[in-house]
């Protein structure tokens, strides 16, 4: 479940509060005063054995004895009570509870992981949702909603904050209210046997009182709902979180490189980039975050001007410029002759614009206004310090009817102080203009919305294609991987896991499995000098620690004595280890090459997750890596390998080449489809991957393999490309017709497509006249969740009429057909469109005939769609298919067409 019946918890008609007391100090008692005292104007009915009347309200003696089913239940009762309730509630028709008791296994005690499921057991058969247990509650302001035994009732705003932790909630609140922040829910979830942080983002992301989210993370339950549910979140408001636990007191022993390198909380880092989420570290910048991301307009790039009254000010703001990765706003010609005709003559003639210390709210003003309509800024930021002669509440109303009247560019303020200063702060409040105490706040706050900017233009990138020739051998990386558990191995060989690789298209070198130093020198031979040698075991890991590697050997007998002298150290050093021989291999010689680290490993929450960073010997001490969930397109990396610091010597410096960059992304990719592909991959070490000017070339590698476990758990947080869903199938006028998912590179061809529509075509499709496919709107149509969402794409088969006329493009789109479902896959909403030219063929109802079955297979509860009534052809392939029509009351234009397929 992921949205049902949330409705009844955050806008309930009616409460009851089991366990609501008169006794002072107790849950029960603050439960009840908040709920009575906040203004809720529904009935809330106290349940209590003993008590006549609580806060001059009837009380009840038990649920049985209530009038009706409450929407919302808030139980505060010992915790071997709650199951028999939220049974007892459920049967009656209640929708959701809030368990306040402790006592559910948070310690890991058997007893309370029985109640814990005792409670779900009662609560499933009738969709009644619940949170917690062992939380505060729930509190929605703007209804009056307090179910918590929270200390304050916090202002009614637009952000919602949801956390695990009560002692958060609470501490929240208490920083909010002297600081006039108002929330539209705040949300404590407890233990969350149920109700998730990935349910409370899809009801928040619909929510049209919320602007922003902040979130407290613990830690995360169910990975792919979470990352679906903030992906699509996250496209249409900010979230912004801090994740507890950055820092580990200590890291458990690793097996690879990648496993000591992949910390937990580098793979929360990444999965938070990749929903577009911004990450924060502290309470101060969560909420100076929010408050820029929700009211500063969407700004273009990363250059600042900057206006104080003070050039002290202007100086420590330029430094926080430069020192969080923006950059200081040359400002144009025409800009600086506008300035000299308005300011004093000692102003300081550049960037910062000192406007100098005596500067009436007027010289504000017009500054500002001249440096908002220099396109080389991308915001401004307006300092103030206090001074006798000029006053700082009137230059505040300065600046804020300035940028009321050019809203469109982003303004920062920080007026230094505090009397006059609180004043200013509460003008900029009320023009929704975003105010910080210090400049260097300031800064950071413009910079979350750079950075905010760049995530979510990096979400919507069109992906290039990668090269058509990458049709990785499938079958002969299962075999090898078959073949090595089999034999009960935990490590492949080197060899094997080469060829593995190999398969999937990573180039390696040939590499010999030698038994003894004889072996050692016949391979060398026929492999051509110099070689190197390299232990072969399953045990060790580290193989230069134990003198397991031999390098630049030019001869038969050089090979020979090296062996002797590697095995040799091998067995006095590592005596416990299982020695299979060594591997041979010819020294790979690249100039200018970079020796670099790709590998993949199992996060326990987000399971597979692959690495990229500087490689060598020295990997764990130089700890330059970058994370990311699979699958990987060449954008996502692209940008895996730009947030490395040898990223900057791939890309050249001082005479030396670029290295063959986009040969590092593809190898990413092919690994990232190497790890997706085969559920049997626990870890996966290549190092080193030699990348120079010429590509790349795996030097050493290995993989750890195990049987999958049984779990109806996702692996991937990320669902892939769905390629089982491909088809090719036959026209009715003979021809192959390739059915397959949309896919992120798809955009250009979509783009085609929809030019191929006739005007009359586009407005039956999108109920308007659209003469473009913005951006934006095409990424969304083709970078879709395929876990929520589906689209096929009808291409030309083989002998389709005009598949191979010169200059016809392969992959062009004759027809889409979509389904967009909301979480709990109840309801899937479609939309199909067929070519114009390619019309009469039948390939309508072939898309549609697809569709359906694809939800049939997938549990959708039922079909709809919005037909324009003129729109017959389609009403009539609608009939035929069984779908049922009503007119919509408020458009009769609009006919809504509904197919039912599975029970709910």
């Amino acid at each position: 479940m992921s949205v049902r019946n949330l409705d009844a918890l955050f806008a309930p008609q009616s409460i009851a509060v089991i366990g609501a007391s008169r006794k002072a100090n107790t849950v029960g008692k603050v439960l009840a005063r908040n709920l009575f005292h906040t203004g809720f104007d529904g009935p809330i009915l106290p349940v209590h054995p003993k008590h006549q009347s609580i806060e001059g309200v009837l009380t009840y003696g038990s649920v049985s004895e209530l009038p009706f089913a409450p929407d919302l239940a808030v139980i505060a009762t010992p915790p071997d009570t709650v199951a028999d309730i939220v049974a007892e509630l459920g049967a009656n028709g209640t929708r959701a509870a809030v368990v306040i008791t402790a006592g559910f296994g948070e310690g890991g005690d058997e007893t309370g992981q029985a109640r814990r499921q005792a409670v779900l057991d009662a609560a499933r058969p009738y969709t009644l949702r619940v949170v917690g247990p062992n939380c505060i509650g729930v509190l929605r302001p703007d209804r009056g909603l307090n179910a918590s035994f929270a200390h304050l009732s916090p202002m009614t705003g637009d952000l919602a904050f949801v956390a695990q932790s009560g002692a958060m909630a609470t501490a929240v609140l208490d920083w909010a209210t002297p600081r006039d922040i108002g929330f539209s829910h705040i949300t404590a979830l407890g233990n969350m046997i149920d109700v998730d942080f990935g349910d409370v983002l899809d009801y928040l992301g619909s929510d049209p009182n919320t602007r922003a989210i902040l979130l407290y993370v613990e830690s995360i339950t169910e990975a792919r709902k979470f990352m679906s549910a903030a992906r699509a979140t996250a496209r249409t408001k900010p979230i912004i979180v801090i994740k507890a636990g950055r820092y580990a007191a200590g890291a458990k022993a690793a097996s690879s490189h990648t496993g000591a390198l992949a910390g937990s909380d580098a793979v929360y880092e990444a999965a938070f980039r990749r929903a577009g989420m911004l990450r924060v570290g502290d309470m101060d910048e969560l909420f100076d975050a929010a408050e820029t991301l929700s009211n500063a307009p969407r700004v273009r790039g990363d250059r600042m001007a900057i206006l104080t009254n003070g050039g002290g000010l202007g100086v420590l703001a330029t430094d926080a410029v430069a020192g969080s990765g923006g950059h200081l706003a040359e400002l144009s010609d025409d800009t600086i002759a506008a300035l000299n005709e308005v300011l004093p003559p000692v102003w300081s003639h550049g960037n910062p614009v000192d406007i100098i210390g005596d500067a009436p709210g007027s010289r504000y003003a017009t500054a500002l206004e001249t440096l908002m309509v220099d396109a080389n800024t991308d915001a401004v930021l307006v300092l103030n310090t206090p001074v006798a002669v000029a006053d700082p509440t009137d230059a505040a109303r300065a600046t804020a009817d300035t940028v009321g009247d050019n809203p469109r560019k982003p303004v920062f303020t920080s007026w230094l102080g505090e009397g006059a200063a609180r004043t200013a702060r509460k003008i900029f409040a009320e023009h929704r203009i975003p105010s910080y105490t210090t400049p260097e706040n300031a800064v950071r706050g413009f910079m979350h919305l750079v950075n905010y900017r760049r995530s979510q233009d990096e979400l919507m990138e069109t992906p290039a294609s990668t090269p058509h020739d990458f049709e990785p051998d499938t079958e002969r990386a299962k075999q090898l991987i078959d073949s090595a558990l089999e034999a009960g191995l935990t490590w492949m060989s080197e060899g094997d896991s080469k060829r593995a690789l190999q398969a999937y298209g990573i180039p390696i070198v040939d590499t010999r499995l030698a038994r003894d130093a004889e072996e050692a020198a016949t391979s060398a031979n026929e492999l051509g000098f110099p070689v190197a040698l390299k232990i072969q075991s399953p045990d060790i890991t580290h193989k230069s620690e134990v003198g397991g590697v031999e390098l630049e050997l030019d001869s038969e007998q050089a090979v020979r004595d090296a062996a002797e002298r590697m095995l040799g150290r091998v067995a006095k050093r590592r005596p416990d280890a299982t020695v299979d021989g060594m591997t041979v291999q010819r020294m790979a010689r690249r100039a200018d090459a970079h020796e670099l680290i790709l590998g993949a490993t199992t996060d326990n929450i987000f399971g597979p997750v692959i690495l990229f960073g500087q490689g060598g010997t020295a990997v764990e001490v130089l700890r330059d890596q970058s994370l990311a969930l699979p699958p990987l397109n060449m954008p996502l990396a692209r940008r895996t390998i730009a947030d490395t610091r040898v990223s900057r010597l791939l890309a050249g410096y001082r005479g030396q080449p670029a290295a063959d960059v986009d040969a590092v992304a593809l190898a990413l990719i092919e690994l990232s489809q190497l790890v997706a592909d085969r559920p049997e991959i626990a870890e996966v070490d290549i190092n080193p991957l030699l990348a120079g000017p010429d590509g790349v070339v795996a030097l050493d590698a290995r993989i750890k393999v195990q049987q999958p476990p049984q779990t109806e758990t996702p692996r991937l947080a990320i669902r892939p490309y769905p390629r089982e869903l491909e088809q090719t199938v036959t026209a009715p006028d003979g021809s192959e017709i390739f059915l397959r998912p949309i896919r992120p590179e798809d955009e250009p061809a979509l783009q085609d497509f929809f030019h191929k529509l006739s005007g009359e075509d586009v407005r039956m499709r999108y109920f308007t006249q659209m003469r473009e496919l913005r951006h934006h709107f095409a990424a969304r149509l083709t970078q879709i969740d395929y876990d929520r969402a589906m689209a096929f794409v009808a291409l030309p088969g083989r002998n389709a009429p005009g598949r191979n006329a010169p200059g016809r493009n392969t992959e062009e789109i004759w027809g889409v057909v979509r389904i967009d479902c909301d979480p709990d896959n109840r309801v899937g909403e479609y939309a199909v469109e067929v070519r114009s030219d390619i019309k009469g063929r039948g390939l309508g109802r072939m898309l549609m005939d697809r569709i359906i079955a694809y939800a049939r297979e997938r549990g959708t509860g039922e079909i709809v769609g919005d037909v324009l009534t003129e729109n017959r052809r389609m009403l009539q392939i609608c009939e035929d298919l069984g779908f049922e029509k009503h007119r919509t009351p408020d458009d009769p234009q609009i006919t809504r067409v509904r197919l039912p397929l599975n029970k709910a």
